[in-house]
């Protein structure tokens, strides 16, 4: 989602910058790797002529390459010292930490945040509501990326490419252990998923525990973990409880620098 400035604030707008932000973040979208100059005028609205002389001036300090060989442009490699130094000072634990305390709050129960490491994903923040009984999910603690409902989640989101790479592996834990899985469900939670913003998993892998997660997209469109809760709750309530998830999901997002409708 574009953030646009107030109205009282567009007095402070540099128009230039402005500009080349803009040509920036059209070339940083999904799609193509490079862009022509005709693609570039028409996305951001600006004279070929303008555009030429934004995108020139950011090839000067390597923001943007000018590709010979094929026509357009694309991103440049002087992106990566003023990404490293925002990644070096991003703390994704503690970001998510008031969103999974207001969420865990509100459905009364445990709310978790787990990063993808390769074919894994790692708990690396919780926060634990008022509930009846405790539930135990340990910081560091390992599942399988397709497990369950944060499987469902994240495999959702993936770009083509990597969905059908994922779907290949012999073993998926979508629905618990390998032998329990059916594909045909699981397109259909996809669906639902990325209609609704949540996947569901109803006391199957662990009966009477019932979990609702969402991915949390990062900076390049594509997952990068997700937000979980964890409870005793029934199934009706889970379900009543997946848009808090969901929100919960796309305001971690935003905060990571995605752009989220």
């Amino acid at each position: 989602m574009e953030n646009r400035p107030k109205i009282s604030d567009q007095r402070y707008i540099v128009p230039a910058v402005d500009h080349a932000v803009r040509v920036l973040l059209c070339l940083s979208e999904n799609g193509s790797p490079r862009k022509s100059l005709t693609e570039i005028c028409a996305q951001v609205g600006m004279h070929k002529s303008h555009a030429f002389s934004i995108l020139h001036t950011l090839q000067k300090f390597n923001l943007v390459q000018k590709n010979d060989k094929k026509r357009g442009y694309s991103l440049g490699p002087g992106l990566i010292a003023l990404s490293r130094q925002v990644i070096d000072n991003l703390n994704i634990p503690g970001l998510s930490r008031p969103i999974l305390e207001e969420l865990a709050i509100k459905v009364r129960g445990t709310a978790a945040l787990g990063l993808i490491e390769g074919r894994d994903v790692y708990v690396v923040s919780k926060y634990e509501g008022e509930q009846k009984v405790d539930l135990t999910l340990k910081v560091g603690r390992r599942f399988p990326l397709s497990h369950g409902s944060h499987g469902k989640a994240i495999a959702s989101f993936m770009h083509r490419d990597e969905l059908d790479n994922l779907l290949k592996e012999k073993d998926l834990y979508f629905h618990g252990e390998p032998e329990q899985f059916n594909r045909d469900r699981l397109i259909k939670e996809m669906e639902d998923c990325r209609c609704d913003g949540f996947a569901l998993e109803l006391g199957e892998i662990t009966p009477g525990l019932n979990t609702a997660a969402s991915p949390v997209i990062g900076m390049n469109g594509s997952p990068i973990g997700y937000i979980v809760i964890i409870g005793l709750f029934s199934a009706d309530a889970t379900r009543r409880f997946g848009p808090l998830v969901a929100e919960a999901g796309r305001a971690l997002s935003r905060k990571l620098g995605a752009k989220i409708e």
